[in-house]
């Protein structure tokens, strides 16, 4: 039987999570020779899922090794038995381990991004089952959007309007707020060729200041419209450079794989369900793939010898291999390049509800499909913490394929670390569970730190190895809720080191139908 080490390989990648699989993916049908590797017995590294029993082993994990994780402060809460009082014939039960799929990457992956176009174009889409994402609320317990008596957690909320009938159907928005929010939406979306018009607005400002300054947009509107563009910093620290292109991103996504929606989530784990899918095409283009396998010493051989395969690197019992270039996410040497952007840390919590929330998830034009997510924002001062970010909750109902019929999986996010910000989640989840009313509980919930870079609107870069030439790192895995497009910027930066001028730039993720990617 062939081992690893009988084959001299044209690129090592070390990590499988998502910019690694992309690249894998390309660099495969670009006929390079690849070698994909994971530490772990599972694909997916900081963007994996998980079932209960592999959360449990992963918070294990995180806990144990925390000198060189991005997570940290992990840990799993149940819901107590059930009081001696209560109907235990009606009390709301976790499901087997296996029944989830519980993602460290549920991203929302908007339609006119280009990971879309990346997923169509190189036919991946086909092993990948989409989910439409639908509303976006804001928590506003004094300004609901509903109808009197109205039940569920939609008497504390209200819906962001998507498009010019939302608008004007919104009853929480006053006429003349309404024609100000159209003309606002009107800027924002104006085509590329009128764009030249917007050269002079001074995009540095703070989005609050922004949207008061140039277009007298009333400050009720201000918290939906943060919303859209999901950034996890307040109205104040939220520069108009960065929320205006996502809005516009948010509202140019709408219609165009369907009425009625802009975003989607990959079934069955979001991010980690669309890096397996790429690392599956990647092994029919002839990609190797081992986990459980590191890298234990890594040696930058010099000479002509050399020349073609200059890594030797020791993978303990696979033996030692040989490769032209390395990627990995772990520096090689004391010396390397630290990043531009330094690393933040964020809390996170994934939790099993014992509810569907249906309010949350209207059609809301004729033909749509139901949504399986909705988006919820609790800005800082409705958690009577003024000064605070903005806590999101993305609720993912049965039909994402994370949990069984009758719950739902609600992923949490705020741009706070430690017991702060998951003081602030708990808060958030509360008053929502509050709201929905019986049977709504929280069964399980993962709670941990997550550190990587936050979405600033700078792009990302594969950084070279200090004296390791062919040695590249890929930057921190990003905190975004959705996926930029800086995602696959930075695989085709990594692609084109490799490839160079053997391809044309056009025929990046660019692929043919092979078996195992067809339809059929």
């Amino acid at each position: 039987m062939e081992t690893l080490s009988d084959t001299t390989w044209d690129v090592v990648i070390d990590g499988t999570g998502i910019s690694q699989s992309l690249l894998a993916l390309a660099l495969s049908r670009s006929g390079k020779k690849v070698l994909h590797m994971d530490s772990n017995q599972y694909y997916g590294g900081s963007d994996a899922a998980f079932s209960l029993d592999e959360a449990q082993e992963w918070v294990e994990k995180v806990n144990k090794d925390t000198s060189t994780s991005l997570f940290k402060d992990a840990s799993i809460f149940k819901l107590d038995a059930s009081p001696l009082n209560e109907d235990t014939s009606i009390s709301p039960k976790l499901a087997s381990s296996r029944a989830y799929t519980l993602s460290l990457s549920p991203y929302l992956l908007y339609a006119r991004s280009q990971l879309m176009s990346a997923l169509v174009s190189s036919k991946v889409f086909r092993q990948l089952e989409f989910m439409a994402v639908g509303s976006w609320w804001i928590y506003a317990p004094e300004q609901p959007d509903s109808k009197t008596g109205e039940l569920g957690a939609e008497k504390v909320l209200y819906r962001v309007p998507g498009n010019r009938e939302d608008v004007f159907a919104a009853t929480h928005i006053s006429m003349k707020s309404k024609r100000t929010l159209m003309r606002l939406l009107r800027h924002i979306t104006k085509s590329k060729e009128d764009e030249a018009s917007n050269e002079d607005e001074d995009m540095s400002m703070p989005l609050n200041d922004y949207l008061a300054s140039n277009f007298n947009v009333p400050e009720e509107l201000h918290n939906p419209l943060l919303s859209l563009s999901l950034s996890q910093l307040s109205q104040q620290d939220t520069p108009a450079s960065y929320a205006v292109p996502r809005i516009q991103r948010h509202l140019s996504s709408i219609g165009h794989l369907g009425p009625g929606f802009g975003a989607v989530i990959a079934k069955y784990g979001g991010g980690a369900e669309i890096l397996q899918a790429a690392c599956r095409a990647s092994a029919v283009g002839g990609g190797v793939y081992a986990l459980d396998t590191q890298i234990n010493d890594c040696l930058w051989r010099t000479g002509s010898e050399h020349s073609e395969h200059p890594f030797l690197l020791n993978l303990g019992n696979e033996g030692s291999v040989q490769s032209k270039y390395l990627f990995t996410s772990k520096k090689m040497s004391h010396t390397s390049k630290e990043g531009s952007t330094p690393l933040v840390e964020i809390a996170r919590s994934i939790s099993v509800v014992s509810a569907t929330f249906p309010s949350l998830f209207p059609v809301t034009v004729e033909g749509a499909p139901v949504p399986a997510t909705a988006v919820l924002m609790f800005p800082g001062d409705t958690l009577d913490s003024p000064k605070s970010p903005p806590v999101y909750l993305q609720v993912h109902s049965s039909d994402t394929g994370e949990c069984p019929h009758q719950q739902s999986v609600i992923y949490c996010s705020v741009a706070l670390a430690g017991p702060e910000g998951q003081a602030l989640i708990e808060s958030a989840m509360d008053r929502l569970i509050r709201a929905e009313g019986f049977p709504a509980r929280v069964l399980w919930s993962l709670r941990y730190t997550h550190s990587g870079r936050l979405g600033n609107g700078e792009s990302r870069h594969v950084t070279a190895e200090d004296g390791v030439p062919n040695g590249y790192v890929f930057p921190p895995s990003s905190l975004d809720l959705a996926f930029e497009d800086d995602t696959l910027d930075l695989v085709k930066q990594a692609w084109k080191r490799v490839v160079g001028d053997e391809v044309d730039d056009a025929d990046f993720m660019m692929f043919d139908d092979r078996d195992g990617t067809s339809d059929q």
